[in-house]
């Protein structure tokens, strides 16, 4: 079975008080746009939409039936947002991203993702996959979905919140989880 490799760079601006990590991106055919979270069908840019702006399509291009890349990196830009995957190297036992058919060959090093961006504050992740990977790394308790725990990392007291999938796959309505994403932007002070 062919391993793939990580297909983008982190995305780490030097303001980033929060570092947000997936799994590892769908098979590219299934790509709106060469960025986080690309396929269409996810939610997460929706819910960015709904807590930021009270519109789930804000990030979304209808005409070209996509996502408005640019308009989604300023944004996490000016916020101080930073995005990869919990997994570097993977063996997609299906062709979907679901976490249970992802092996992992290689996890991403947390550790040092966090000691490029000095500012952040908060780390969450967006999937069960991403959450057993960063816990292993971190040895943090297991926090409930959709709450957080600090933790200390070299002398920095942080914030490790474990939110819900933005899959549709995850059983829980989009607005109910833009409601828990906005609540942990207010937390980390990313939202007033």
């Amino acid at each position: 079975m062919i391993t793939e490799i990580h297909p983008l760079q982190p995305f780490l601006p030097k303001n980033a008080k929060l570092l947000m990590l997936g799994s590892f991106p769908p098979p590219q055919k299934r790509w709106s746009m060469d960025f986080f979270y690309p396929n269409l069908i996810n939610d997460m840019w929706r819910i960015f939409g709904i807590v930021f702006f009270a519109d789930k399509n804000h990030f979304i291009n209808q005409s070209k039936k996509g996502f408005y890349k640019e308009k989604i990196i300023d944004f996490l830009t000016e916020k101080g947002i930073a995005l990869y995957d919990s997994a570097h190297e993977i063996k997609r036992l299906s062709d979907n991203a679901s976490d249970k058919f992802l092996e992992v060959v290689q996890p991403t090093d947390i550790k040092s993702l966090l000691q490029a961006i000095p500012l952040c504050t908060a780390v969450c992740t967006t999937g069960e996959k991403a959450t057993d990977i960063f816990l292993q790394q971190i040895l943090a308790q297991k926090p409930k979905v959709g709450e957080h725990i600090e933790f200390q990392h070299n002398n920095r007291l942080m914030y490790f919140f474990r939110m819900p999938s933005s899959s549709r796959a995850y059983p829980l309505k989009l607005e109910t989880k833009a409601e828990i994403y906005q609540k942990m932007f207010k937390t980390i002070g990313l939202f007033n």
